[in-house]
């Protein structure tokens, strides 16, 4: 019995398939063979999340061509996403021999800028370790009068953020923790030198630094953990720039009528200045 060929041509036009079709081979990997690749890399670096997974799996010798969200479904059906526990870095160090002070602001109204600055630091992931940020905020107007961002939590941290303020201006009374980066003898020296009153929250009671706190939640929720630095030099361009260009001047406040710092300053100013007659 004699078989008939035809075409391909022929072939796509009688059963109405367009020849590109034909010869289009799906470049999805089958999802047996990711989900085993995927299994392998997981446990090999069990630290790893989807992100970094995926990067992984586009890599040689795999080179799937892949999504996050594939690969986050994947790990979600084969129970392999991990709830991490991150590490915590403690900041404040209250144990040691420096003077102590009274809570100066507890119940003060705030009426004006530089009537009262509040301190705070707070460390950042970055690679295997931690980087700190140490911010200065006027409490007036909430803008950040000065920041530092070390590799190493020492006493050139929260001087360095010190300085920078104190060049722009002056407050009437400087509030933080009683840890020993606010309470060492240089930096209540450089307050004293300038006549700055020193006030301190009383330990164990982070609610009395609460305008710092809530600072330091704004820059880790809107900035740090929305981003993956790759290095020092970048978290201190990519802080620097949300501090200075996004916090500074685009990020309206509740508690300042819906304005930025820069903008609630302007007003302030503007309307306490004197008119010439």
């Amino acid at each position: 019995m004699s078989q008939r060929t035809c075409t391909v041509d022929a072939g796509c036009e009688t059963v109405g398939l367009a020849r590109s079709s034909y010869y289009y081979r799906g470049r999805r990997r089958p999802e047996g063979r990711v989900l085993a690749d995927l299994q392998r890399e997981a446990g090999a670096h069990p630290t790893y999340g989807s992100r970094r997974l995926t990067h992984q799996l586009r890599r040689m010798p795999y080179l799937h061509e892949i999504n996050r969200k594939r690969i986050q479904r994947l790990m979600r059906q084969n129970g392999l996403l991990r709830a991490v526990k991150p590490a915590k870095c403690a900041t404040t160090q209250s144990q040691h021999p420096y003077g102590r002070y009274p809570n100066l602001v507890a119940g003060l109204a705030i009426q004006r800028p530089e009537q009262v600055w509040v301190g705070d630091i707070t460390y950042i992931r970055l690679g295997q370790g931690f980087v700190y940020l140490a911010v200065l905020m006027d409490v007036f107007s909430r803008a950040i009068r000065g920041w530092n961002l070390s590799r190493v939590l020492d006493t050139r941290l929260t001087l360095m953020a010190l300085r920078s303020a104190l060049s722009a201006g002056v407050p009437e009374v400087h509030h933080s923790d009683q840890g020993i980066h606010y309470a060492m003898r240089e930096y209540v020296d450089q307050l004293h030198q300038h006549r700055v009153q020193v006030s301190m929250a009383r330990p164990g009671r982070p609610e009395e630094n609460g305008y710092a706190e809530r600072l330091m939640r704004t820059i880790k929720e809107e900035e740090v953990n929305l981003s993956e630095y790759q290095g020092f030099a970048d978290a201190r361009t990519q802080i620097g720039h949300f501090i200075e260009h996004v916090y500074m001047t685009k990020r309206i406040h509740s508690a300042l009528g819906y304005l930025t710092p820069t903008e609630f300053e302007a007003v302030w100013r503007s309307q306490s200045t004197p008119r010439s007659s």
